[in-house]
């Protein structure tokens, strides 16, 4: 039992003792169940247009992709049980020199995360790899702890969902370099700030639309699309947004922001929406890629006027550009266009790209590429195509990074299509947002550290008779209409629907409150001018014939006066008059 205990340490890169690490076996029963088995799909067709386009001068075609099966190395099988790889360090080396490219890649096991419904557009890790942050098409925000997951492959669920803004689209989302706090870029015109644990810290300021200046506003006036955090300086970020700005914030000042960058369109008189934006390693440089085709880099020293590099036609005009990422030396750049096409860019000579990849099918305009831990290689999802036999499949494609050219594909179930990738440096592992709201974790058990490892090996707790409450020890009773033969089907409630319903005085049986101050409602409050209107409701008065109203008390008035008893004896006898036959008749005809 305690060797058992000891190998689960060993595999997540724990060292059980002090000096040099002997070679060791480690049990792989756990990550056995994870194991990825290549899926049947089929091609997608050639793009009829490939050839018209401008490309790489050596273009590979979809079918001619290298497949994980053919890059793989045959693993010796034997009893699943007793199956075994050797580890060699206490801490696993992600890039062995003696290792083929193929064995480097953390693609051999994966783990399914599924909670969304829609399009997972936006993914982020904190900078530890203990905490996956996900946003969706299905408006939710969703919140991933390895630590505090259950064991099991099944039971891989946030900790906790929310909806930042409502109905809108969540764009990006971003870790602060210290990973205490995270953006949330959804689309409206205001970024959020919330802490770890998914806790509003500020939303900052829109503009003011009526304003023409962009310099003169506080805030976007147009949807913001991406975001960036400032690598030194940790309470500084940027956002771009489609009103042709890239804004400096603080987050100590979420009343303006601190510099404003216009990026002014090529097309005389016109503005161009920024799609994406990011800083250098260094923070001396901001990239910017607007929708007109361009690349743009700003010196943080400068006054942010006109960029110090353009790069014109980076991309295809009126295609949105889904990032702009820096390599670690601050030459080069790296871009993912809607136009299907990744391009290298060196800061030195900016004119034109150094590499263009093959054209790789593409869906969604968050569809995004980085760089490998050790910048080799490139990442970047494809979308799932149409076939002639069907829906073809998407993957995760691996680019060398001298000539863009495809190394390895890792196919996934047909018409899954992966938009957002990241690869932790740290932990070794790969996430893949794909297109049907789920999430593919890759890593290797060999070359991985923690995160799908250590939720993999928590070993499930035996039901015991203390783990029982005595609320299910005692006996159910089951009325007949809580039976599912006799309960009506409907829908299942949404979080929405439920917060409408609360509001509903009449479905939630809310007490009627108490009144006070002016009425409202066709009710009117408890005070003096309640009491005035009542009591004009009652009184008839104004339907009756005022003579017939004075009559009604002259009988009583001539035998109990109590004004005119003074002089009864002397006061004269009022006469009136009679009222003529003929006048009468003309009343009735009338």
């Amino acid at each position: 039992m305690a060797d058992d205990s000891q190998d689960a340490w060993a595999s997540m890169g724990i060292p059980m003792s002090f000096g040099k690490q002997q070679k060791k076996k480690v049990v792989q029963r756990t990550f056995d169940q994870t194991k990825r088995t290549e899926p049947v799909v089929t091609t997608p067709a050639a793009h009829p247009e490939s050839s018209k386009d401008v490309g790489p001068s050596n273009p590979r075609k979809p079918d001619e992709f290298p497949r994980e099966e053919s890059l793989r190395q045959p693993v010796p099988r034997g009893d699943n049980k007793q199956a075994v790889v050797e580890s060699t360090d206490d801490e696993p080396e992600f890039m062995d020199e003696d290792e083929s490219p193929a064995e480097q890649f953390p693609t051999s096991h994966e783990l399914l995360l599924q909670d969304h419904t829609k399009v997972v557009s936006a993914l982020a890790l904190d900078p530890s790899g203990a905490r996956v942050i996900s946003g969706s098409y299905d408006y939710d925000v969703k919140l991933w702890d390895f630590g505090g997951m259950g064991g099991g492959t099944g039971e891989a669920k946030p900790f906790k969902t929310w909806e930042p803004s409502g109905s809108y689209y969540i764009h990006d989302l971003k870790f602060s370099p210290a990973g205490d706090q995270f953006l949330v870029i959804p689309g409206t015109l205001q970024p959020k700030l919330y802490d770890r644990d998914g806790e509003e810290l500020a939303e900052f300021i829109k503009g003011d639309m009526y304003i023409r200046d962009m310099r003169h506003t506080a805030g976007h006036v147009g949807e913001v699309t991406c975001c960036a955090w400032h690598p030194r300086e940790a309470n500084t970020f940027i956002t771009s947004s489609s009103d042709s700005t890239i804004r400096i914030w603080d987050t100590e000042d979420k009343r303006k922001q601190k510099t404003v960058i216009v990026v002014k369109s090529k097309e005389r008189g016109t503005r161009t929406k920024v799609t994406s934006c990011a800083f250098s390693y260094d923070g001396k440089l901001i990239a910017g890629a607007c929708l007109d085709g361009t690349l743009n880099l700003w010196a943080t020293s400068s006054n942010f006027v006109r960029p110090s590099h353009t790069a014109e036609n980076a991309h295809s005009k009126g295609t949105e550009t889904g990032s702009v990422v820096f390599s670690v030396d601050g030459r080069t750049i790296l871009s993912r266009g809607s136009d299907e096409y990744a391009r290298l860019w060196d800061i030195r000579s900016f004119k034109k790209p150094l590499h263009t990849s093959p054209r790789i099918l593409t869906a969604y305009p968050e569809t995004n590429a980085m760089f490998s831990p050790d910048e080799k290689y490139i990442i970047t999802g494809a979308a799932a195509g149409r076939g002639e036999n069907g829906v073809g499949s998407g993957g995760l494609l691996f680019l060398k990074r001298d000539g863009l050219e495809i190394e390895k594909r890792v196919d996934f179930a047909p018409g899954e299509s992966v938009v957002r990738v990241v690869w932790h440096s740290k932990i070794n592992q790969i996430l893949c947002g794909l297109s049907t709201g789920s999430i593919r974790l890759l890593y290797s058990p060999t070359n991985s550290i923690n995160g799908a490892k250590l939720l993999l090996n928590k070993s499930r707790k035996k039901a015991t008779i203390e783990s029982f409450s005595s609320s299910l020890l005692q006996p159910h009773i089951i009325t007949p209409h809580a039976l599912p033969m006799f309960r009506d089907d409907a829908e299942r409630p949404t979080k929405r629907k439920r917060d409408k319903d609360r509001d509903d005085p009449r479905k939630t049986k809310k007490p009627m409150p108490p009144i006070s101050g002016p009425g409202r409602g066709g009710r009117v409050g408890a005070s003096a001018t309640q009491h005035v209107v009542q009591n004009l409701v009652r009184d008839s008065t104004r339907d009756e014939d005022p003579r017939e109203a004075l009559l009604k008390y002259a009988d009583l008035a001539e035998k109990e006066p109590k004004f005119t008893a003074a002089w009864r004896i002397n006061q004269p006898k009022p006469v009136f008059q009679e009222v003529e036959e003929e006048e009468e008749e003309e009343e009735e005809q009338s």
